[in-house]
């Protein structure tokens, strides 16, 4: 499965153990993650300014999540009507990466629920999703 985290997710893996630390291993071991530079320019911003990390270990996190990655780029912007404009970069490159699974903790992102074939969803509801699996495989 294509998977895409949005920037939250990515900040609170880097930045806490918890939930969103585990579905980035999970991606990182089981699915396709995709990426795009937008979501690297943000992620860098958000991790040097907000949670003032260093540069090298911006540029070494920034190195893992490239590796075996999907690389995908902006194309036409979605039409949906969200009120940061910014995300639809982010939604853009989703889309265009041909992502199964969009996984955000941005509240009027997750209403959308949908674009196209691409689920928007909670690192709650992904690692859900996976629980299932996991009974389903057994």
């Amino acid at each position: 499965m294509k998977v895409f985290l949005d920037t939250n997710v990515l900040v609170s893996a880097a930045a806490t153990r918890g939930l969103c630390a585990d579905v980035l291993r999970e991606v990182l071991i089981s699915h396709k993650l995709v990426v795009s530079p937008p979501l690297f320019s943000e992620l860098e911003n958000i991790l040097k300014k907000k949670l003032n990390l260093p540069y090298e270990l911006i540029s070494e996190f920034i190195e893992i999540l490239q590796q075996d990655a999907h690389q995908s780029s902006q194309s036409d912007l979605p039409d949906v009507e969200i009120q940061d404009k910014d995300d639809l970069t982010i939604l853009s490159s989703a889309l265009n990466g041909e992502t199964d699974v969009f996984i955000t903790g941005d509240k009027e992102l997750l209403e959308l629920s949908r674009i196209n074939d691409m689920d928007i969803i909670s690192p709650k509801m992904f690692w859900e999703r996976l629980k299932v699996q996991f009974t389903k495989d057994r």
